[in-house]
């Protein structure tokens, strides 16, 4: 599963929440999929700059992230730049556009099952899952310093 970040749950999130509101989905456009929709979002990009740059490569965007290469300097890799920079890899960008990660999947509202990936509806509960899984990962790595938790605790007492 991806790498949680802020930005990758603040993404997903804001992507889930156009996509109910009525934002233009069409799962066969490289602008308008799962992935586009997503890329709209954390790279600020209209659908239409999405597609003139997804078309500098080929394929969908399974293919295009697994040709990405970190040295190359084409919008097309700047676009997958932020996608890794934001905790996703090529195995992440092929389950978000096919909805497959089996994590993502197991932890759906209700039990395991499959979606489908041209669905809007499919596509907004495997973002929210998706963002709530990855918000969980990163509250469990947040350390709370002793002493801020002890200040506290005698700014309580005094209080009382």
């Amino acid at each position: 599963m991806a790498r949680p970040s802020i930005e990758l749950v603040n993404g997903l999130r804001e992507t889930a929440n156009r996509l109910r509101n009525g934002s233009h989905y069409s799962w066969g456009h490289h602008g308008s999929c799962n992935c586009g929709n997503l890329l709209q979002v954390v790279c600020e990009l209209s659908k239409e700059e999405i597609v003139r740059y997804a078309h500098t490569g080929i394929g969908e965007w399974t293919e295009l992230a697994e040709e990405y290469c970190e040295s190359t300097n084409v919008p097309l890799g700047l676009i997958m730049q932020k996608l890794q920079e934001i905790g996703l890899n090529p195995t992440d960008i092929h389950n978000i556009e096919y909805l497959e990660d089996r994590t993502v999947l197991n932890s759906l509202p209700g039990g395991f099952r499959w979606l489908r990936k041209y669905e809007r509806n499919d596509v907004i509960v495997y973002f929210q899952t998706m963002a709530d899984l990855l918000e969980e990962q990163l509250l469990a790595t947040v350390v709370i310093p002793s002493d801020l938790i002890n200040s506290r605790k005698k700014e309580t007492e005094l209080v009382m």
